[in-house]
């Protein structure tokens, strides 16, 4: 038992979410009742109290037009971050799922719809600008430009210092944990996924943890549980599965993801930090754990999808005080061609958005300025 579980089962068990910095330009009160008044902050944190904040963010694809805009002559990396920069500094370690590769070599895989490839002279930069600490590699663009794409990806964050985990040159590779310090918390992170199956490691030939996202399947069990076991022998503050799971654009996970989801936790799971759909889904407390059913995208250059408003997203920051999570606080940020901080409008968008997504959860969220916050 990690020694963050054990705190958790010391913890009460119920849920509340509530909110961050003073939203930008708030309107005047008008004579109708706010029906989402801001909540006062509490005080600012004493860090000195073993206070660690670990921010996740969802899907980080630093390809396509991105290498024009940010890796050529006159580009700037660090100004992919937006006006989200300092916020991203501020915390003890960010994590996200880095849905493209990292090399100038391989030609595209054969039979896909769009390959996502960035250059790393100008991602690495950007990543370690926006103090990425964790990439969650198992995904359906790791290999996008076939196995060297895939082996360059490794090997670049690995020289840079950026933990990853999730992909490998044979299966056992795949499921090892990444691990690392953030403040005075130690982190295991295992990353899987259901989406990509071409790109399932073999004996042969490199590539991703693939696996049935699915409690009962026999050999899920064995692989997940493998991978758990090994992060389990770290006895990590925080133990977060990162899993690539569920279909694009869909605003509410499926009976199957929720039990797996769940399924993660009862095996001493932490935190299930969820993305694939390129959508916000809600936040769950399940028993001793946390699962962001999708953390949406944090920075890419897709075009937005209808209602469903792929471009508007949170971080999500995960604060841990004496090795007990305490919360998660919601950001709101607003994507193209970077990121930002979000503006009024789509803040409010999100808290509305978020909140009619989590009702099916039991999640109730208080506001503090733009964002929202999770007290457990």
């Amino acid at each position: 038992m990690t020694r963050n579980r054990r705190a958790f089962l010391a913890a009460a068990g119920t849920v509340a979410v509530s909110g961050c910095a003073a939203p930008r330009a708030e309107p005047a009160a008008s004579g109708e009742d706010d029906p989402d008044p801001p909540v006062a902050p509490d005080p600012p944190a004493d860090r000195d109290r073993q206070r660690t904040t670990v921010g996740f963010g969802g899907d980080t694809m630093l390809g396509r037009r991105l290498n024009s805009i940010y890796g050529g002559p006159d580009g700037d990396p660090t100004a992919v971050w937006g006006d989200l920069r300092p916020r991203l500094e501020s915390l003890d370690a960010v994590c996200c799922n880095l849905e493209c590769c990292l090399s100038t070599r391989g030609e595209p895989f054969p039979n896909r719809a769009y390959h996502f490839r960035g250059n790393p002279a100008w991602v690495i930069p950007a990543l370690r600008a926006g103090n990425v600490r964790f990439t969650a590699l198992a995904n359906n663009h790791a290999m996008d430009y076939g196995a060297v794409s895939l082996t360059d990806t490794i090997d670049v964050l690995e020289e840079a210092g950026i933990e990853s985990a999730g992909t490998g040159a044979t299966p056992d590779a795949t499921i090892e944990p990444a691990t690392f310090s953030a403040g005075d918390v130690s982190v295991a992170c295992v990353s899987f996924s259901d989406q990509g199956s071409t790109y399932a490691v073999t004996d042969n030939r490199p590539g991703i943890a693939y696996v049935e996202t699915d409690p009962e399947n026999a050999e899920t069990q064995r692989i997940v549980g493998e991978a758990l076991e090994r992060a389990r022998a770290h006895d990590p503050d925080l133990l977060v599965a990162s899993i690539h799971w569920g279909r694009n654009w869909v605003e509410q996970p499926g009976d199957r993801l929720v039990a797996f989801g769940h399924w993660l936790v009862d095996q001493g799971v932490d935190l299930v930090h969820g993305h694939s759909a390129h959508v916000v889904q809600a936040v769950e407390q399940y028993g001793d754990g946390v699962i962001l059913h999708d953390t949406g995208d944090l920075v890419d250059d897709f075009g937005v999808k209808g209602g469903v408003r792929n471009d508007r997203s949170y971080l999500f920051e995960v604060t841990l005080e004496d090795g007990r999570v305490e919360q998660i606080r919601l950001v709101p940020i607003e994507i193209y061609d970077g990121v930002t901080r979000a503006s009024e409008d789509a803040a409010a968008w999100l808290r509305e958005t978020l909140r009619a997504r989590s009702s099916f959860f039991g999640t109730t969220y208080e506001r503090d300025g733009d964002c929202l916050l999770v007290s457990l």
